[in-house]
């Protein structure tokens, strides 16, 4: 079973009824959805391929699953933190210019997946072919093939697309009950979603979908990477500067959200950077940073009411909505 995420995947395996993820060589079960070409054709993938988007941003694709299924005259669509280069001639699908060379997203998804799979031979000690990978109950036909083609690309024999709030559903052990009506909050690290999901005698039906497909984790980093630079040199728009420098900064804004779920405050130093002469200390609280981060989650509130909505649960007549 393959998550096969915006910003990280993972690889998991059922036996015996008991379902365990399965960690590379050093025990790390995430992999970042991240992939590097170089220029003399080599590919990396995951927490090596993060470390060199530092230096070479344009060569990393990050959050690719937002490109999935898109032509190249929806590229604008589907934004993300990361800079991209796009291949100039339109076409049915986006192309990345990246190293040597020009990718789109199902052979960039590909990468991701040969990882997660080479992952999944390494502990199980035997050839993996088939798979069952999640997707959002949103996407639509041209996203789920793009999925599948992915799939065929990293040699898998794609048994069936899960949605995700299903699997959600299944992996909270819902499915026990006999029968209900749930509500699926999914924010991730760049989409957002939110799904009904109705229980009859053991099969779970969708009954409404919705959310943002430009929204998570990841402009949380933004928010606090511009709050940061605003802090220290005011005036100053991260849209302007080096990509190199941008990706640091939400490197950095990230490990201080980290800290900030056990910590009530965190100090920041900023050195010098390229085109930012100065540094400063900057103390962040967790007030301050939830402060910043409200209009975003607050953001959420519309979908959830419409869906509620379309699954023929009027918000209104349930607390707390």
């Amino acid at each position: 079973g393959i998550d096969l995420g915006t910003t990280n995947s993972l690889v998991a395996h059922l036996a015996g009824g008991e379902v365990s993820v399965l960690p590379d060589e050093k025990g790390r079960k995430l992999l970042p959805s991240a992939v590097h070409y170089g220029p003399d054709g080599k590919v990396v993938v995951g927490h090596e391929a993060l470390l060199a988007a530092l230096d070479e941003p344009f060569d990393t694709i990050l959050s690719v699953k937002r490109f999935m299924g898109r032509s190249s005259a929806e590229r604008d669509r589907a934004r993300g933190i990361a800079p991209y280069r796009f291949a100039e001639e339109e076409g049915p699908v986006v192309r990345f210019l990246a190293g040597s060379r020009e990718v789109n997203p199902m052979q960039v998804s590909a990468e991701i997946l040969k990882s997660l799979k080479r992952r999944a031979e390494a502990a199980l000690g035997e050839e993996v072919r088939d798979a069952v990978i999640t997707v959002p109950a949103y996407f639509d036909d041209a996203q789920r093939q793009a999925t599948k083609d992915a799939g065929r690309l990293a040699d898998l024999n794609v048994l069936r697309l899960l949605n995700e709030p299903t699997a959600a559903a299944l992996a909270y052990g819902l499915d026990a009950q006999p029968e209900g009506t749930f509500a699926v909050y999914d924010l991730g690290g760049g989409t957002f979603d939110i799904s009904i999901l109705r229980l009859v005698r053991g099969v779970f039906q969708v009954l409404a979908t919705g959310g943002d497909s430009h929204l998570g984790g990841d402009d949380f980093d933004r928010a606090l990477a511009e709050h940061l630079i605003a802090r220290v040199w005011p005036g100053t728009a991260v849209d302007r500067l080096d990509p190199r420098v941008v990706r640091r900064l939400l490197e950095l804004a990230e490990e201080v959200k980290i800290e900030l779920s056990s910590a009530e405050e965190v100090e920041v130093v900023l050195h010098d950077l390229p085109g930012l002469a100065g540094s400063g200390r900057v103390r962040v609280t967790r007030r301050e940073f939830e402060d910043l981060i409200r209009p975003l989650v607050e953001q959420t509130a519309a979908p959830c009411r419409q869906v509620l909505r379309d699954a023929g649960h009027p918000p209104e007549q349930l607390a707390g909505v």
